[in-house]
């Protein structure tokens, strides 16, 4: 039986190992650990590289304008925004004993993302790796972290979401170009005495693992969109619902919805189908454009930013994209830190 489906909340608790809600929680909280590129791209820019204008992007994706990087590489906006996370909750890199990031524009092989982040932070001597898991990369990574930290393996986990995915676009093709978006976002996970981070749901659909790619020759971003919109209309709600359901809550418990941030007309009757008000769904892809795996952790920063969430509240945060992988888990706000 899945997760979710005739099974009662007390029983579902009942299965979950009883340290995989109380020790961890999301430290950060702060818009300042979302840092984007200053360059900004409207549609009506677009209409001037590739045959669009701004009423054909807004109705088929909703995006009106994008984030892209110039000079700055992968690993420089995620030091960034890892450096902003750690001074938003108030700690030194020092304490830093794991560094996971998530990024699939990485132009280099080796040494990966998190070891040169580390390195530019000055941490001491943390465990570092990167996961590839495109746009569901972020909350992937956070539910290793909350593992790892679960298990005894980590204390102090520093998990970064960085694309640049223009790097790997092509400028003259309407249907990816209007979509994508740089950035990067960070959180801070740390052991703590109060619930934060939930159990993640996450798993993949093999049958569609050629539907994202970036790949040679061209080694540019590529996806069979309707096959992905088809998939998330149909399929996301019910994943995103026994994410809910793991944590022992229905979505319309939710204080805020963080989707991955792919177009707005996946995202829009995502949220209704769960019965959660676009009020309190992010929808920073009208902003800031689909920026894989660094949406979650940009979103969630803005959303969180307005001081509508309060304190202590569910939030879903639930992303999906290449591989084709899917990861979700419910945490807990924290209190705010302070502005940086």
């Amino acid at each position: 039986m899945s997760p979710g489906q005739g099974e009662s909340h007390d029983e579902l608790r009942r299965t979950w190992p009883e340290i995989s809600i109380e020790f961890v929680t999301w430290i950060s909280t702060r818009g300042s650990w979302c840092p984007q590129p200053d360059q900004l791209i409207t549609n009506d820019q677009l209409s001037h590289i590739v045959d669009t204008n701004d009423e054909w992007i807004t109705s088929r994706v909703g995006i009106r304008t994008r984030r892209i990087a110039g000079t700055e590489s992968v690993t420089e906006m995620a030091t960034y925004a890892g450096r902003a996370a750690l001074a938003d909750a108030g700690m030194a890199a020092a304490e830093v004993d794991l560094v996971i990031v998530a990024t699939v524009t990485n132009q280099d092989r080796a040494p990966s993302t998190a070891g040169r982040v580390s390195a530019n932070l000055g941490a001491k001597a943390p465990t570092v790796f990167d996961i590839n898991a495109a746009c569901s990369g972020f909350t992937h990574a956070l539910a290793a972290a909350d593992h790892a930290i679960k298990a005894g393996a980590a204390t102090t986990a520093l998990v970064i979401g960085a694309e640049k995915l223009s790097d790997f676009t092509d400028w003259t093709d309407r249907s990816t170009c209007i979509l994508v978006g740089d950035g990067a976002g960070a959180v801070v996970l740390t052991a703590s005495e109060t619930p934060g981070v939930g159990p993640v749901h996450w798993g993949s659909v093999p049958e569609l693992v050629e539907t994202v790619r970036i790949e040679r020759p061209s080694l540019r971003f590529a996806q069979e969109g309707m096959s992905v919109m088809r998939w998330a209309i149909t399929e996301a709600a019910d994943l995103a619902r026994q994410t809910c359901h793991l944590a022992g809550i229905e979505p319309q418990d939710l204080a805020a919805f963080v989707p991955h941030q792919p177009n707005l007309r996946i995202i829009e009757p995502l949220a209704k189908q769960l019965g959660i008000s676009m009020d309190i769904t992010a929808r920073d892809v009208i902003d800031s454009g689909n920026t894989s795996s660094a949406s979650v952790p940009i979103a969630s920063a803005k959303i969180l930013s307005t001081d509508a969430v309060p304190p202590n509240s569910p939030v879903l945060l639930f992303a999906f994209g290449g591989g084709f992988s899917y990861a979700g888990q419910v945490v807990n706000t924290p209190s705010r830190g302070t502005s940086h």
